[in-house]
C-alpha cells in the first residue's frame, strides 16, 4: 500500500482522511451553503456518505488518478475542509477541487491549501496543467483561483446541472511553465 503524503503548511496540515473524520465531514460538507456551491456534494448529506466518499481515496491515489487531502487547522486540530486533484493521466493534467466548512470561511485556507496542491501537482506528479472551475454565482471560489495564479480560460454556459437547474461554470487554468516562473 502506497503511503498517503502529508504536507505541512503555515497554518494547515494536509493529510489523508481518517475514519474518525466522518462525523466532521458530514457536519461541514452537509451544510446547505457548501452543497449549493459545489457540483458533487449532496444535500442532505446522509449518514454513511462520508465513509463511502473516503473509501475511494486510497485506490484513486495508488492508481495515480487523484489525491484528496483533509485540511487540518494546525493550532486546533480541527478539520477545515478538503482539497484534491483529479488526474487525467492521458493528458497529463488535473482538476483542482476544494471546499471549506462555513465556520472557517474568510481565513484564506482554500488559497493556502490550493497553492500547496499546485506545487504537489507540478513537482511531485509532474503535471503539465492544472485547471479548476466554479459556478459563476460563487465568485469567492474564483478569487481563490486568481490568488494562486490561475488564469481565466472562459465561461461554459449552462455546463452543469445542479439541483435541476443548469449553471454556468467559469474555468481557470495554469500551466507548469507559468507556475515555475511565478
Amino acid at each position: 500500500m502506497k503511503k498517503y503524503p502529508e504536507i505541512k503548511l503555515e497554518r494547515l496540515m494536509l493529510r489523508g482522511f481518517l475514519p474518525t473524520d466522518a462525523s466532521e465531514i458530514q457536519e461541514l460538507a452537509g451544510a446547505f451553503e457548501i452543497a449549493e456551491m459545489t457540483l458533487n456534494i449532496p444535500h442532505p448529506y446522509l449518514e454513511g456518505m462520508a465513509e463511502t466518499w473516503m473509501s475511494s481515496h486510497q485506490s484513486e491515489f495508488e492508481s495515480g488518478n487523484g489525491v484528496v487531502f483533509a485540511m487540518i487547522e494546525m493550532h486546533s486540530g480541527n478539520l477545515v475542509g478538503a482539497v484534491g486533484l483529479t488526474v487525467m493521466q492521458r493528458f497529463n493534467r488535473a482538476e483542482l477541487g476544494y471546499w471549506v466548512g462555513r465556520p472557517f470561511w474568510g481565513n484564506g485556507y482554500a488559497t493556502e491549501a490550493s497553492k500547496a496542491l499546485l506545487k504537489y501537482g507540478f513537482e511531485t506528479l509532474q503535471l503539465n496543467k492544472i485547471h479548476a472551475s466554479h459556478m459563476t454565482r460563487n465568485p469567492a471560489s474564483g478569487r481563490v483561483m486568481q490568488k494562486i495564479g490561475m488564469e481565466p480560460e472562459g465561461v461554459l454556459k449552462q455546463h452543469a446541472l445542479k439541483w435541476d437547474k443548469f449553471v454556468d461554470m467559469a474555468v481557470y487554468g495554469i500551466l507548469s511553465s507559468t507556475w515555475q516562473t511565478q
